[in-house]
C-alpha cells in the first residue's frame, strides 16, 4: 500500500509512535510518505520512505499562521502525486481535520481517499475537555466513524 502518515516530528510519544509504525511499515514492503512541516527526529533512510515538508509562509493578515490549511493543500497534493490508498493522522487537531478537508477536495476531483486517525494522550486530556473545540472535535470523529463505517460496508 501507499500510505501517508501526519504526525508531529518531534520527540513526543506521538511523533515516536508514527515513525516507528511508518518505517515497520516500510521494511514490509509499503511505500509511506510522511507529511509534516519538519523531518520526524526518528526518521530513518529506506528505498520505501518518502518525506514531504508542510512550508507555512508568513502572512501579515495571521497572529499565527494558517497550518491547518496549509497541511490541507500539501495532503492533496502528496495524494495526488504519490496515488495514496490511505492517510493515517496522528492527533485530532489539526490533522484529522485537515485531512477530512482533504478528503471532501479529493472527493470533488473523483479521488477515493480513507483515512484513520490515532488519538493520543492530549487529544482526550486537553482538547477532550476543552468546550470550545467540542464542536469542531465532535464534527472530526463523527466523520471519521462515518467513514469507518462506509468503508467495512463497501469491502464486504
Amino acid at each position: 500500500m501507499r500510505i501517508g502518515i501526519v504526525c508531529y516530528p518531534t520527540f513526543g510519544g506521538s511523533g515516536v509512535v508514527a515513525t516507528e509504525l511508518g518505517m515497520a511499515l516500510a521494511h514490509k514492503g509499503h511505500t509511506i510518505h510522511f507529511i509534516t512541516y519538519d523531518r520526524p527526529v526518528r526518521l530513518r533512510a529506506h528505498p520505501n520512505v518518502f518525506y514531504h515538508e508542510v512550508r507555512v509562509s508568513d502572512y501579515p493578515l495571521f497572529d499565527y499562521q494558517p497550518y491547518e490549511l496549509v497541511l490541507t493543500s500539501k495532503l492533496v497534493d502528496v495524494a495526488k502525486f504519490a496515488g495514496l490508498d490511505l492517510l493515517h493522522v496522528h492527533y485530532a487537531i489539526p490533522h484529522a481535520s485537515a485531512a477530512w478537508m482533504a478528503q471532501k477536495i479529493l472527493l470533488a476531483q473523483g479521488i477515493r481517499l480513507p483515512f484513520v486517525t490515532t488519538l493520543h494522550g492530549t487529544d482526550i486530556t486537553l482538547v477532550g475537555r476543552d468546550p470550545s473545540f467540542e464542536p469542531g472535535d465532535h464534527l472530526q470523529h463523527g466523520a471519521q466513524r462515518c467513514g469507518d463505517r462506509r468503508e467495512r460496508k463497501l469491502e464486504t
